[in-house]
């Protein structure tokens, strides 16, 4: 078995929600012995709890009514070995419990585990919990004593008093979705998944609930021999080496790439500064940017980057240099963006909409016909919205955008014909075709004003190096993964907008 920290640096893993797990698992029983698989992962539990909390004389588990408990009364025998005091909260009868968790529960009273003890032992600040209550297999919010077990779990985290670690999933998490299943859901401190990574970890609320997330594949190959497909990607970030590569003595501005931004309406100019400023710190070779109406007498230029071109009429120039640009559309466009995206989504060899762009899109079928256009004469799209934005493009309510993600990623992207990346914890990436990914970096001090301006920039400007054969879908995954790379590790307080442009542009290595 090989336990690792997940994500960790630029490797992608396979992410397999309840029924792709389901089976991995069948597979693995066809080559097991009896049991085998649940021993393993009371190994793999028993051995991460061993390295969390090396000076610990206590460990209370908290079993639930199934393999998850299993898993945990597994846990119970090798810690007891090692030396450790061990405490059992059984929930439910064990005459009700699975075959596996039943022949668990059998090894660790015929070790001396103490289960149900009437008095547990008081954990020590160095001690640790594990939850084993609820896993993948949880359909129902948690009720009754497995409610006051998780509420006593938290209380035991959110007041430091040991680290919690969750086995497979916190419960109460819904590990397709990332949403709790009810108002009693764990919040681990870690959490170590078992067989696969599960996408609801990453994405939603899971991220708030699993803490440092772990995995160990219990050995088995199944996904990459003969199981299913996953169900999404988890993205890490790449080196930045395999983006940049040393620019040629001969090369010059007109070889990296044209960006041109418009939006930018009276009172939200700042919005197309900030995705012109990304897009030129993510080495665009020009950038243009076109303030609509009013703001277009406004601001002649960019006191702080005086590199960037205005231009009151650039998405009127000649059809030939639309073909070969990277157009962003939407920051701080307002209602009057609407008048130039015809022309725009029919001739921008590439286009990012963002913001006021995809509402446009949402109210105007007449403009998501065009937007769909697109795909069938090879110009290509990326759509950027949040949450609020992906719901009205999809005329559902936000809540059923956020109720599962992933699935909202996807309906955009086939309803589009288009790229999408769906903004928010965990940032979904999806394209018509192909499996999402989720964006493993990043945290809640983007969650700031215009930083979606400069994710809509930065992406620009790298998409606009990129050659004719890089997907586009790949250049948004990267984008994403770098502007939340940008903000680890988590800190207090929030990240402006405008120093996060400074922070991309350092952390990609450019000079100065």
């Amino acid at each position: 078995m090989s336990l690792q920290r997940a994500p960790c640096g630029h490797q992608e893993w396979a992410l397999f929600d309840a029924p792709a797990t389901r089976a991995i698992e069948a597979i693995e029983a066809t080559t097991l012995a009896p049991h085998a698989l649940m021993q393993r992962a009371g190994v793999a539990v028993a051995r991460l709890a061993l390295a969390l909390a090396p000076h610990a004389r206590r460990v209370w588990i908290a079993a639930g009514p199934g393999n998850n408990g299993g898993d945990g009364l597994e846990a119970a025998l090798h810690l007891l070995r090692q030396g450790w005091q061990v405490d059992v909260t059984l929930i439910g009868a064990a005459a009700a419990l699975p075959p596996d968790a039943a022949h668990a529960l059998a090894r660790a009273v015929a070790a001396g585990v103490r289960i149900n003890p009437t008095e547990r032992a008081a954990l020590a600040p160095g001690d640790i919990a594990i939850d084993a209550l609820l896993g993948m297999g949880a359909t129902r919010a948690p009720q009754g004593a497995l409610a006051e077990t998780i509420h006593t779990l938290n209380t035991l985290g959110a007041r430091g008093t040991c680290p919690v670690l969750a086995v497979d999933l916190p419960s109460g998490l819904q590990g397709s979705t990332g949403n709790p299943l009810g108002t009693a859901c764990v919040v681990a401190t870690h959490t170590l998944a078992l067989l696969t990574l599960k996408p609801g970890l990453f994405t939603g609320a899971g991220r708030d609930h699993a803490g440092a997330v772990w995995f160990d594949a219990l050995g088995s190959d199944a996904a990459a021999r003969a199981g299913p497909a996953p169900t999404a990607w988890l993205s890490g970030v790449p080196p930045f080496s395999a983006r940049q590569r040393a620019r040629r003595h001969a090369q010059h501005k007109g070889s990296f790439g044209d960006v041109a931004v418009i939006g930018g309406a009276p009172g939200m100019t700042g919005a197309a500064l900030l995705a012109a400023r990304a897009a030129h710190a993510a080495g665009a070779g020009r950038v243009f940017v076109q303030l609509l109406q009013g703001a277009r007498s406004a601001l002649g230029a960019d006191p702080q980057r005086p590199e960037l071109m205005f231009r009151a009429d650039w998405s009127h120039s000649e059809p030939a240099i639309l073909a070969r640009s990277t157009v962003v559309c939407g920051c701080g466009g307002g209602a009057v963006v609407r008048e130039f995206m015809p022309r725009l989504l029919r001739l921008a060899h590439r286009m990012v909409l963002d913001a006021d762009a995809l509402n446009a899109v949402a109210a105007d079928p007449t403009l998501a016909a065009l937007l769909c256009a697109r795909a069938e004469r090879g110009l290509a799209s990326v759509l950027t919205p949040h949450p609020l934005e992906a719901a009205r493009l999809l005329g559902v309510s936000t809540a059923a955008v956020q109720s599962d993600r992933l699935h909202a990623a996807q309906a955009l992207a086939h309803r589009y014909r288009s790229v999408v990346v769906l903004k928010g914890s965990g940032s979904v990436i999806a394209a018509p075709q192909g499996i999402a990914r989720i964006n493993a970096t990043g945290n809640a001090a983007l969650a700031s004003p215009g930083t979606g301006d400069v994710l809509a920039g930065w992406l620009a400007g790298l998409w606009a190096q990129a050659g004719e054969g890089e997907h586009a879908a790949a250049v948004a995954a990267r984008a994403v993964a770098e502007h939340g790379a940008a903000a680890d590790p988590v800190r207090a307080g929030c990240l402006r907008a405008a120093d996060l442009i400074e922070a991309l542009h350092r952390q990609a290595g450019w000079p100065g």
